[in-house]
């Protein structure tokens, strides 16, 4: 591998480009070359005006849109993601270290370069009219954000609710993005069925920390009305505080499922902060800028919970961690869902109403 040096590098201003999560955009794992950066005492040109970055929007062009898969440490095996990339910019997002395969970077790239699936419900609709198909509920929204900012330009995940909705297809969803409501008319009528199961991703109650942590995702006041309005309209609702930070924000857990619950959630849950691949830098670039005087003990305590190490990507452990402190979050949880009612029956959702859609053929049915 080549590394090429550029003086400046990535010398952004202090707090990083205005609305993104990220201000480093590292080198994706997969490229034959790393860049390194210096400092040669001259600003890198631009850098002053490089204070607002706007999104892209790239068309990919998938053959398939349901992904499967066989992990042991997620409720479902099979998911649609209608975009790669993500403009909420959350810091901590799992899912960055992914935008590596287009040879983009997991920092920036991720938030501003994104790829949409246009076709995304007509690949949909072909896929399920597949006579081998069975049905089983889908995650929609699960890598990135379904709801996220361009989501209103686009409408694709409205699209892709209207054909399950016109399927009867179970699906299961995950959002941060009061967006969500524009389609409580396709979710209401999921719900009437027991097709649909809707968690909102909650972070954290405190507003400045979260606009530095999840930028453009919607503020946490506003994700408990969303969550009050999506119960009012009968579509089951829960809660996921995600991910756990150490010395950050899980002193808030039990404050933020107690609001959910006011708001209407019935079941809860939590993951802890993954850090794989290019993610560790991007989140210790972010808590020195933001967070400087406890950096180090958040990494310390990251690294407790992962066995020494920053991430453990084994089954069973990358989404709870090990050790005492993962097993003193595990205990608050119970303790917690149990004071407030939660989590007191699990929710399957219906199969049996699924109609595949009729097939895309000139042929006429007999029938």
């Amino acid at each position: 591998m080549t590394v090429q040096k550029h003086s400046s590098l990535n010398s952004a201003v202090a707090a990083g480009p205005r609305g993104r999560g990220s201000a480093v955009r590292p080198d994706g794992r997969f490229l034959q070359w790393q860049r390194e950066g210096f400092d040669d005492g001259w600003p890198t040109a631009g850098d002053e005006d490089d204070t607002r970055l706007a999104t892209e929007l790239r068309i990919d062009s998938a053959k398939t849109v349901i992904t499967y898969n066989q992990s042991p440490d997620i409720p479902f095996d099979r998911s649609i993601n209608p975009y790669r990339g993500c403009e909420h910019g959350c810091v901590y997002c799992f899912a960055r270290p992914s935008h590596a395969y287009l040879d983009l970077s997991p920092g920036l790239d991720f938030e501003t370069k994104l790829f949409w699936k246009p076709d995304a419900a007509t690949v949909l609709r072909r896929e399920l009219a597949n006579p081998r198909y069975r049905c089983a509920t889908i995650a929609l929204g699960v890598n990135t954000d379904a709801w996220q900012p361009v989501e209103r330009h686009t409408g694709l995940a409205r699209q892709i609710l209207q054909v399950l909705a016109e399927t009867r297809h179970p699906v299961s969803l995950i959002t941060k993005s009061s967006l969500i409501e524009r389609d409580l008319d396709l979710l209401a009528d999921l719900a009437r069925d027991d097709l649909v199961q809707v968690m909102l991703s909650i972070t954290t109650l405190d507003d400045d920390l979260a606009r530095v942590l999840e930028p453009r995702a919607a503020r946490p006041a506003r994700r408990l009305e969303t969550l009050s309005r999506l119960r009012a309209a009968g579509v089951p609702v829960g809660v996921l505080c995600a991910p756990l930070i150490p010395a950050l924000n899980d002193h808030e857990l039990e404050a933020v499922l107690t609001a959910a619950h006011a708001a209407g959630a019935d079941t809860a849950g939590y993951v802890v902060l993954r850090l794989p691949h290019e993610l560790r830098q991007i989140f210790t670039d972010w808590l020195a800028r933001h967070r400087p005087d406890r950096a180090a003990h958040v990494m310390s305590l990251v690294e407790q919970l992962r066995g020494g190490r920053s991430y453990d990507s084994r089954f069973g452990h990358r989404m709870r961690g090990t050790g005492v402190i993962a097993d003193l979050y595990s205990q608050r949880l119970r303790r917690i869902c149990r004071r407030l009612g939660l989590n007191e029956s699990r929710r399957t959702l219906n199969t049996a109403a699924f109609r595949p859609p009729a097939a895309d053929t000139p042929q006429l049915s007999l029938f």
